[in-house]
């Protein structure tokens, strides 16, 4: 079989980045206008998370991101977050004090507030360097892939029916890339075998023997991989790991 070459996120020059980003923004957007009151108390399919936090935790997103952008462009350092724990209290006051229009307007808003951060940087801040939530080091036009994955995995958290069918390709080629990265950085799923079709299969972990075979379309590996389910044509897909 011949090796497969996949283009991903990563691949592409940065305005076809941003359209992939902006295009998941749309994405949820489209599946948040849908939504009542009523439809955003009810649960998502992230536990312990109403619709309503997944929304709220997308609007921050935006916000932090753009913190790492205004750090970009002044040179001024401004984490995404003060910490993991100013998030969640942040995701939960949301939750608690914002109604229905509200959080609506929040999430346009923080999603024009970043697209409007990205157009300002020029050649030399896109290149500048801002740190993550985990302390690495990166360019300030990783803020794209971040938005990107960030919108497009939690429309389909909000369960009203989205699917990793819906993503374009270089998105869930580099989400798969991505949580293989992730467990062969903590060495995790070391029994488990990818098989992409019309992929030649992959062991996440070099040199292991793999008990389970994860076998489908790559939105269905993807989706599975990610932690959010998937029609599997493998009967033994395990639950996978954690991968963030």
């Amino acid at each position: 079989m011949t090796q497969h070459v996949p283009t991903t996120f990563h691949d592409l020059v940065l305005p076809e980045q941003l359209k992939l980003a902006r295009s998941g923004t749309a994405y949820f957007a489209q599946r948040l206008v849908a939504l009542s009151a009523a439809d955003l108390a009810a649960p998502s399919a992230l536990p312990d998370w109403t619709r309503k936090h997944v929304v709220a935790h997308v609007c921050y997103n935006a916000d932090g991101l753009s913190r790492l952008l205004d750090w970009a462009r002044t040179g001024v350092e401004t984490p995404m977050y003060p910490s993991i724990e100013a998030r969640a209290t942040q995701i939960s006051e949301g939750v608690a004090t914002l109604d229905n229009v509200a959080l609506r307007s929040l999430f346009n808003r923080s999603a024009a507030d970043l697209d409007e951060h990205w157009r300002a940087l020029t050649p030399t801040t896109w290149a500048a360097e801002i740190r993550n939530m985990r302390g690495a080091a990166l360019p300030a036009s990783a803020t794209v892939w971040m938005r990107a994955k960030e919108v497009w995995i939690h429309a389909v958290d909000l369960g009203t029916g989205a699917t990793f069918d819906d993503f374009p390709t270089p998105i869930l080629e580099s989400i798969l890339t991505d949580v293989v990265d992730s467990w062969r950085g903590n060495d995790a799923a070391s029994d488990v075998t990818i098989a992409v079709d019309g992929r030649e299969t992959l062991a996440v972990q070099p040199n292991s023997t793999p008990m389970h075979t994860v076998r489908g379309s790559l939105a269905a590996v993807a989706q599975w991989a990610a932690g959010r389910g998937a029609d599997l044509l493998a009967s033994d897909a395990p639950a996978p790991p954690a991968w963030y």
